[in-house]
């Protein structure tokens, strides 16, 4: 026994003095040495993908596709298809589609957004791209609530942070005060001498720039409250004069890249281009678009909508010899399919040559590598016109309506150089088109609704028509619709929330006004 003791207790010893000595260099020892540290990790990646997942899903365009395109795009009159599975044309439910951008933007653009602001709030060495995150955020969650009404917003992409895997539904009133809060401390707080960002892809860190979009941002989303709550929405039109976008120069855009195939290509051009059905010959702009411009001797007319660009839908290959004559072209009625229905089939329509002869929009912009327009100029100085018609701020409402629609001619350019309008035929436009304040608030809502068609930015379309209901669209008749023949106010809920998310899920869609269906109403729409 004494021995087994005299062997063991050197051992016991040299044990311990190897644990201590492990113990010591524990960290050192199990460190991966080419592993970045969370205090190594560089936020501006956040940014960037949060930027680029705002354009649409690197998932083919998923939402892109059936959101923006096949319903809202349709829903207001901006394009028109044919192809069966296009249900906002009609008014038809297809609850997958109208779910989809609530299944993609909460895990590819909320948190990535909501990541960014929590790594880096606190941080002075960050403060920059902090306060871009937070602008970036409040963008992401107005198009959200604009398309649903009530959704998780405080507790929303923090799962990681707060342990809370449910979050309720907060009310648009309570969401829209806080967006308008957070845009404008954020626009504020940016400083052209703080740290230098780098992962900014569409203003490339200029501060400057980024102020202007933050307070353009404001105005936009504060015009959105002028039925709900005129106190606040003037409070932040107020703070926003003088501070928005000066020029074509400040549209805020995001430049793709065709090399990165679907993850960067732009993702309208995926879907109208026909990469994954017929989209390119079976979907056309509408007949209301083209006619708004051609009654107007519109000189947008000419470049962005052509005929003959596809003269089969054998083949995805265009036509080099396309039409751009703003006389020849001619936009399809919506509501229509291929059935051979009578009334429905729209090789019966009266407007029915041939389909080559309905117009597409210019390939200039649905290059691949094309731009995202996210928010404009134009857009900014037409809401600058309303504020000052409704409210007598912010200047003239002639002024501000000649230069946003002078912009939303001009920033064309921007899309391919080959569809300029110049400055002189936008002045002989506004000299045959004057701004008359007796009809103010319908000619501006127009351009508005004109200007973010030609953006394909229908969401936007769909969003500010829904506030002012201008211009005054005649809703498609077509059998079995679901809204009873009436263009839709909202997106459902999705219904994979009432499994996910069930508690906050039921008590939010009961209380939507209208019913949580196509019909129903967010709280700003009155």
């Amino acid at each position: 026994m004494k021995t087994i003791i005299k062997l063991y207790v050197p051992l016991l010893l040299s044990g311990l003095t190897l644990i201590t000595g492990c113990t010591k260099d524990f960290e050192k020892i199990n460190t991966n040495p080419t592993a970045i540290s969370q205090d190594q990790y560089n936020p501006n990646f956040l940014l960037s993908t949060a930027q680029l997942n705002y354009t649409g899903s690197i998932d083919f365009a998923y939402e892109t596709w059936r959101g923006n395109l096949i319903y809202a795009s349709t829903m207001m009159q901006g394009m028109s298809s044919v192809i069966s599975y296009w249900a906002g044309d009609k008014y038809l439910l297809n609850e997958g589609y109208t779910a989809a951008y609530w299944e993609k933007a909460y895990p590819d653009q909320v948190k990535y957004a909501a990541d960014l602001v929590e790594f880096t709030k606190g941080k002075a060495q960050y403060n920059n791209v902090y306060q871009m995150g937070r602008i970036w955020k409040a963008l992401i969650f107005e198009r959200l609530t604009d398309l649903y009404g009530d959704v998780p917003y405080f507790d929303a992409g923090r799962g990681y942070y707060t342990a809370n895997l449910y979050p309720k539904y907060d009310s648009q009133q309570a969401i829209y005060a806080d967006l308008l809060k957070e845009v404008d401390e954020a626009s504020t707080a940016l400083n052209a001498s703080g740290d230098k960002v780098t992962g900014d892809l569409v203003f490339a860190g200029d501060i400057a720039k980024w102020k202007r979009f933050g307070n353009s941002l404001m105005l936009r989303m504060a015009m959105r409250l002028t039925k709900a709550d005129a106190t606040m929405a003037q409070t932040y039109i107020n703070k926003a004069v003088g501070k928005t976008m000066t020029s074509d120069a400040d549209n805020a855009f995001f430049k793709h890249d065709a090399s990165g195939d679907r993850v960067t290509k732009n993702r309208n051009s995926q879907v109208l281009l026909g990469d994954g059905g017929q989209e390119n010959f079976y979907t056309r702009w509408s007949s209301t678009f083209i006619n708004y411009l051609k009654t107007n001797n519109d000189p947008r007319l000419g470049k962005v909508a052509v005929t003959k660009l596809y003269l089969t839908d054998g083949t995805k290959d265009q036509n080099p010899a396309f039409i751009t004559t703003a006389a020849v072209q001619k936009g399809m009625p919506n509501g229509k399919d291929l059935s051979g229905i009578a009334g429905r089939d729209v090789r019966q329509d009266p407007s029915y040559t041939d389909f080559t002869d309905y117009s597409s929009p210019n390939p200039g912009m649905l290059k691949k590598d094309g731009n995202t327009f996210i928010l404009t100029y134009a857009e900014t100085e037409l809401l600058w016109a309303e504020a000052a018609q409704r409210y007598n701020i912010g200047g003239s409402a002639a002024t501000h309506y000649n230069a946003g629609v002078t912009s939303a001619m001009t920033y064309l350019s921007q899309y391919d150089p080959s569809m300029a309008v110049s400055a002189t035929d936008a002045a002989a436009y506004l000299v045959a088109h004057p701004y008359v304040p007796a009809n103010g608030l319908d000619m501006i809502a127009s351009q508005y609704w004109a200007h973010t068609i030609t953006m394909l930015d229908f969401y936007e379309t769909w969003s500010n028509w829904r506030r002012t209901g201008l211009p005054a669209l005649t809703p498609v008749v077509y059998s079995g619709n679901a809204t009873n023949g009436t263009i839709p106010r909202r997106f459902p809920y999705p219904l994979f929330e009432g499994v996910t998310n069930a508690t906050n899920y039921k008590a939010a869609s009961a209380a939507v006004p209208g019913g949580d269906k196509l019909v129903g109403k967010v709280w700003w729409d009155k």
